[in-house]
């Protein structure tokens, strides 16, 4: 077996892919450095943690797990068609929508195809473009945002899938539906238009582009979002999308029959109904913006304003060094040089102890 070699085995694309890297859980930045009482604010998870209704929910939903899921989430699905108007046949359910994006992707694209992203958009839309072998077409971005001007001219006869993330992630920046619109309208009908709403809760909700409406004009417009965010359910793997039925009908054919498990459907359906706990996630989102926008204003740091439940803050050259001197503080934020931002750092919208916990780190380290 000497002459065994797995990375000739693999799949073109996967042998340089490098894998997503999530930010840093509280257990291993204690197990590092032998700290306690750690704040994280690195993956713009939800502060307020779960819902007390969706605790019940859990509860109540443990006596049946021996048993498997319902592989067609119908209950789910059914709320959710309620609640946007939809048909249930134009609903696809995944583990978090980083599922949605995956299956999008390896429903439609192939080796001979092309993807459109932004420079700067979320890192998963390069990594499963190039895992299947298709050739990645990254935007410049401008003002760290798209650019859908420049979007439009990189398509070409090959062109298959399009990913817009709205607001994006990591920047937070923020297409308005008016220019959403135009640009869908433009995107000839052959190639898909993914778009990616994972924090489409925390947008005003005078500013949020009617984009499930559209979906019935546009049958080349799948449109995904999460639980993950502003529903709080990160730990539990909650997404889904939207499309024509068609589009849904051949995702489930590769969709893995059981890729939501029992706790994690019944949390999502309970969450759906639960408006005063989205309220409440809303809400402690703007204060906590507002707190940490202020900081950044103080001390005359820059940063790209976000529609999003993060904020990402240039800090200048040191920024790795900068990152890692919070780790050692108990805060955990995220880097993101890997989204070629090498001089911003990456902070989640916390409780406001929390939030403050980050300013006077940041402070300290300033005026040292």
């Amino acid at each position: 077996m000497t002459d065994f070699n797995a990375k000739e085995l693999a799949n073109l694309g996967v042998r340089t892919l490098s894998p997503y890297q999530a930010g840093k859980p509280i257990e291993e930045v204690e197990r590092e450095l032998g700290i306690k009482n750690i704040i994280k604010l690195a993956s713009n998870e939800n502060p307020l943690g779960l819902s007390e209704k969706v605790k019940q929910a859990l509860q109540d939903a443990l006596q049946g797990l021996a048993r498997y899921p319902d592989a067609n989430g119908f209950y789910l699905k059914t709320k959710l068609a309620e609640k946007f108007g939809v048909n249930t046949n134009q609903i696809t359910l995944g583990n978090g929508s980083n599922d949605v994006l995956e299956l999008l992707a390896r429903t439609f694209v192939d080796a001979s195809h092309e993807v459109i992203f932004a420079q700067h958009a979320f890192v998963v839309y390069p990594l499963v473009t190039q895992a299947i072998g298709a050739k990645g077409v990254a935007v410049p971005a401008k003002d760290y945002g798209h650019d859908l001007p420049a979007m439009l001219k990189a398509i070409t006869p090959n062109t298959r899938m399009i990913f817009i993330a709205n607001p994006n992630n990591p920047t937070g920046t923020f297409l308005t539906k008016e220019e959403l619109a135009e640009f869908i309208a433009k995107v000839p009908s052959n190639v898909l238009v993914v778009l990616d709403e994972a924090y489409y809760e925390y947008v005003e909700a005078a500013e949020r582009a009617p984009s499930v409406e559209w979906v019935a004009k546009y049958p080349n417009l799948i449109v995904s979002r999460t639980f993950s965010k502003a529903y709080g359910l990160a730990g539990l793997r909650a997404g889904y999308a939207i499309s024509h039925p068609e589009v849904a009908d051949l995702m489930n054919r590769i969709r893995q029959p059981f890729n939501m498990n029992s706790l994690s459907l019944r949390a999502a359906e309970v969450v759906l109904d639960d408006q005063d706990y989205l309220d409440e996630s809303i809400r402690v989102n703007q204060e906590g913006m507002k707190q940490l926008v202020a900081f950044c204003e103080q001390k005359g740091l820059n940063y790209i304003p976000s529609h999003g439940n993060f904020l990402t803050i240039e800090v200048g050259d040191a920024a790795a060094d900068i990152y890692q001197k919070l780790l050692h503080a108990g805060v955990i934020v995220r880097p993101v040089a890997g989204y070629q931002l090498p001089r911003h750092l990456r902070v989640s919208i916390g409780l406001p102890a929390e939030n403050q916990a980050f300013i006077d780190a940041m402070t300290t380290l300033l005026h040292g």
